[in-house]
């Protein structure tokens, strides 16, 4: 592909410098980075985030904290993807024919990952990437522990991944563009790659995950209250139905940016106009609909309660806080709807350049995983309360 004319225009400025396999890296590594972060300050508020988990609790008191062993392994993946970064740079200068023929640089740094996470040194915590990579198994499977075997890591796992659909999908790209003859990873994202479908799909394996979750859940609440003859203390099950509903209305979401993006009016049978309208209308409820679960049912909140105003907490929160600041829940709320409604991007039609550039998919790659991170702290500190 030296110096091919038909390919290098091909290169926008942002993928000459980051390409997408190293965009992807990045993301990855920054949420192992974002993990410790996470830990780290919620042991400063005397929160125990490995006894919520079911993770087991140091054995000596000489053994690093679990966020200092995540510190650790941030560093230990990071220090090869600069090193691999700062190389592909010297090598390219930013020159498209020379970016396109040394793809196998960045796809390297992929398999070097998963050799680092299954390396058997103690010291860059073993014992929790091991735990990572079962979860992880188990999660994809769409199963969920108990409460008292590691349900509430279960679905925080679940819950990131689904932060994480976007940065899956480019994952896939990347890795069908290197393998795909005639194709390079470092060219711009074929999203296509595979078939017109199969990034849609994956996209919505993490949403399906939470959804079945869900659901087994309810069912469980089912057979409990069979066997206690009446309904217990987890209810009749509902509050699961409702949590699998905002899981499915991702689905749609997704389903129809993909007919969007691919539009044949006669295979639809709807105008690309009344394609776009009903996408909106679910881009809206799915949005709306998880940002109300993320204050009301996440976090514990109750702002959109009768019981937001009372002489016993700040309007809108609630009698426990960890977080001392009142201020911090409120930036936190903001953050998080506007956040959960980045997709207001695509309907300005003077931003639509953003959108179209590869930098403009990323920022709103690392936004999203930006406020997973930020949901993290409130999600933890309410299971905190609430045990």
């Amino acid at each position: 592909m030296d110096g091919d004319a038909a390919v290098e225009p091909e290169l926008d400025p942002f993928s000459l410098v980051l390409p997408l396999p190293y965009r992807v890296a990045i993301i990855i590594v920054l949420g192992v980075w974002a993990w410790g972060a996470n830990l780290h300050y919620l042991s400063i508020l005397k929160i125990d985030v490995p006894a919520l988990i079911r993770y087991p609790s140091r054995s000596s008191p000489t053994h690093p904290s679990h966020h200092l062993s995540t510190y650790r392994l941030a560093t230990f993946l990071t220090i090869p993807l600069a090193i691999s970064l700062s190389l592909f740079w010297l090598i390219t200068h930013g020159k498209a024919s020379l970016v396109l023929s040394y793809e196998l640089l960045p796809q390297s740094y992929f398999f070097l990952l998963i050799i680092l996470f299954l390396l058997p040194i103690s010291t860059l915590s073993q014992s929790g990437r091991y735990r990572f990579l079962s979860t992880l198994k188990r999660v994809c499977l769409g199963g969920i522990a108990r409460p008292n075997d590691g349900r509430f890591g279960d679905v925080l796992m679940a819950d990131v991944l689904t932060s994480y659909a976007k940065v899956m999908g480019d994952l896939f790209v990347s890795l069908c563009m290197f393998v795909s003859p005639g194709a390079t990873s470092t060219a711009k994202p074929d999203r296509s790659c595979g078939g017109a479908y199969i990034v849609p799909i994956i996209i919505s394996i993490p949403s399906m995950i939470r959804l079945r979750q869900c659901l087994i859940e309810y069912l469980r609440v089912r057979q409990d209250n069979a066997k206690q003859g009446g309904i217990g203390a987890a209810g009749w099950g509902g509050q699961h139905l409702a949590n699998a509903l905002k899981y499915s209305t991702a689905l749609p979401v997704i389903i129809l940016s993909a007919l969007q993006r691919g539009y044949d009016s006669s295979k639809i049978g709807m105008s690309e106009t009344g394609l776009f309208r009903l996408w909106l209308f679910f881009v809206f409820l799915n949005s709306f609909y998880s940002f109300y679960w993320d204050v009301a049912k996440d976090w514990d909140l109750t702002l959109f309660s009768a019981a937001r105003v009372s002489p016993h907490y700040p309007l809108g929160l609630r009698r426990k806080l960890h977080f001392e600041a009142k201020e911090v829940y409120y930036t936190a709320i903001v953050i998080d709807l506007l956040l959960r409604c980045t997709w207001s991007f695509k309907l300005s039609p003077h931003l639509d350049h953003f959108n179209d550039l590869e930098g403009g998919i990323f920022v709103m790659e690392l936004l999203e995983v930006g406020r997973r991170w930020l949901w993290i702290f409130f999600r933890i500190e309410t299971e905190w309360v609430r045990s």
